[in-house]
């Protein structure tokens, strides 16, 4: 639950800083094309591509491995 100074603190954040929110802590998986067939993308909360996992066991170990906390995009 956030303080009220925390929720004071995002009505006031610019559009740059709340693009960064969460960048270096989750990671989502979803499914991406290679040259070889299905595979899942791992990507940062910005939507930079990190990764490629051949499976979504592996990508989510991946994600935990760096300390970053794994979310699925269906």
């Amino acid at each position: 639950m956030f303080m009220q100074n925390d929720q004071q603190t995002l009505r006031h954040i610019s559009q740059a800083d709340f693009a960064t929110v969460g960048v270096n802590e989750v990671a989502y998986v979803r499914k991406v094309q290679g040259d070889k067939g299905e595979l899942y993308g791992i990507f940062a909360a910005d939507g930079t591509q990190l990764a490629v996992a051949a499976t979504c066991d592996l990508a989510w170990a991946a994600i935990r491995q760096n300390d970053m906390e794994p979310l699925s995009l269906h």
